[in-house]
């Protein structure tokens, strides 16, 4: 999805669900696209790992995840469970920068729906962790809103995690370098340019010019 697609998303999440549901899960969505976060580090994201001037860039420090696991696996009986940065060890942290965008989102979300007892910012009513099922039932609602037919019917802004996708391939788009975009998505450059490295919708035609001015050149 090119910005203008994943912004029309984002708002039409706030049209979804009863109680204001989606407006709750609105900025999680806006995690996983403008800081290319894993839904499940979005999903453990604390006020104490967030910050947020009043202008400018912030940054977020990842060093949690809270992946769904089978309960009978947890020692807690669970749903999820609290681990490390994936291929990472348990101590390491992540910075990400994020744009005044996001500040904005997070900001505005806390002031309107504070945080739960354990300092998550993202919780489901009862303060519990929010639920795949939950934000991807979202989801589909909100590409129903957002999308035409035709584009609902295609891959395209499939799953929450296309968010991340989408992220990455515009900071590779935007010509910022792989080994910092690999840093600040979580991956190695191997991994970012084999499996995250995608186009953007619309940018074929802009590759296409570039290619060809450099054929004529």
């Amino acid at each position: 999805m090119n910005p203008r697609q994943a912004q029309e998303l984002l708002t039409a999440v706030t049209y979804v669900g009863q109680r204001g549901r989606g407006r709750r899960l609105m900025a999680l969505f806006a995690c996983m696209y403008y800081a290319a976060l894993r839904p499940a580090e979005a999903v453990g994201l604390r006020l104490q790992d967030c910050h947020l001037p009043a202008s400018g860039w912030g940054r977020l420090t990842i060093d949690m995840s809270r992946p769904e696991v089978n309960t009978q696996w947890t020692d807690s009986g669970d749903a999820h469970e609290e681990r490390g940065l994936k291929h990472r060890g348990r101590q390491d942290v992540r910075p990400v920068p994020i744009p005044p965008e996001l500040v904005t989102i997070l900001r505005d979300h806390i002031a309107e729906f504070g945080t739960a007892k354990d300092g998550r910012i993202f919780s489901s009513e009862r303060g519990g962790v929010v639920a795949s099922t939950a934000y991807t039932e979202v989801w589909q609602a909100a590409r129903l809103l957002a999308f035409t037919p035709a584009q609902v019917a295609s891959p395209l802004a499939k799953r929450p995690y296309d968010l991340r996708h989408a992220a990455v391939s515009l900071w590779l788009n935007a010509g910022v370098s792989a080994p910092d975009v690999a840093e600040r998505a979580g991956h190695s450059v191997d991994v970012l340019l084999r499996v995250y490295a995608k186009c953007i919708d619309g940018q074929q035609e802009i590759a296409n010019k570039r290619i060809g001015d450099a054929l004529a050149a």
